[in-house]
């Protein structure tokens, strides 16, 4: 597993406690917010903390899911990246960063798991053969 925590930030409190759930399951550590704000807060307060990021774009008031994985990865330019979304996916190739993914709402919990296991293998193969 990562070193570090997967950042969660979702709006809808059902939504987020589901992945939150999953991903402890899946023997991910998690911190889990309700507000872009806040897991730019998050972030900032221990960027080596932070080992990716799960954003649902819409995120009520403040800063979109968009906002915040642009944030995270001005910091830490590989940081594995999954949006989110139920109707921003067609927004994803000018708005998201690069090398990310996008899981479409509804979606089940392994399209969560297993991008973030990709993104985070992928991470591990960069920062070894650089």
């Amino acid at each position: 597993m990562p070193s570090g925590s997967v950042l969660i930030v979702e709006d809808e409190s059902i939504i987020l406690l589901d992945i939150e759930s999953s991903l402890r399951e899946a023997r991910f550590e998690v911190i889990a917010i309700y507000k872009g704000i806040d897991a730019i807060a998050v972030f900032d307060r221990d960027p080596e903390g932070i080992a990716a990021l799960v954003a649902d774009i819409r995120l009520g008031d403040g800063p979109t899911g968009w906002d915040v994985a642009r944030h995270l990865r001005g910091t830490n330019p590989t940081l594995p990246v999954i949006y989110m979304s139920g109707d921003g996916a067609d927004d994803w190739p000018s708005l998201g960063v690069p090398n990310s993914l996008m899981i479409a709402k509804p979606f089940v919990m392994p399209q969560i798991i297993t991008g973030l296991a990709t993104l985070l293998n992928q991470q591990g193969v960069e920062q070894h053969s650089g």
